[in-house]
């Protein structure tokens, strides 16, 4: 043991680099795909709008919704594409070669107030871009929460 001090340390080894410890962080799961010829499709309430999305407290009386309103039956898994493409059906505005449609879910907080969250954007004619390929599932929607669809 004698002598033992008089031995140069090794230099420490270089580890990997130092990462983030714990949980790794949540990835986004992609829904499985729904069989639409065996599953129920869903009734999705669709409020339309030009120029902006419609205000929350329009939907705070139950019954007295904005009068623009389409309804819908699709499933979770409809893409926004999808949407755009239906609502192009019915809204003259929403034909436009430049128009752009803003998504937005409505649905009541959990003290009741009824809120708008914007989820995605599309182009009338930009197959591909914006965000044609989201789903309703992966935006997180609810059976039960409104579509409010800003047409610019």
């Amino acid at each position: 043991m004698a002598g033992m001090t008089d031995m140069p340390m090794r230099p420490a080894r270089p580890g990997p680099p130092m990462q983030h410890r714990g949980p790794p962080p949540m990835a986004r799961l992609r829904p499985e795909p729904i069989d639409r010829e065996k599953t129920c499709p869903l009734l999705l309430r669709v409020f339309t709008r030009v120029a902006g999305h419609h205000q929350n407290e329009e939907f705070s009386v139950r019954g007295k919704e904005p009068k623009d309103e389409v309804q819908i039956y699709t499933w979770k898994d409809a893409t926004l594409r999808e949407l755009t493409d239906l609502v192009k059906e019915v809204a003259l505005p929403a034909r436009k070669r430049n128009a752009r449609l803003s998504f937005a879910f409505v649905y009541p907080d959990k003290n009741g107030r009824f809120v708008v969250r914007q989820v995605g954007s599309t182009f009338a004619y930009g197959h591909g871009r914006g965000d044609d390929a989201k789903t309703l599932a992966e935006l997180g929607f609810q059976i039960g929460d409104y579509l409010s669809v800003a047409i610019m």
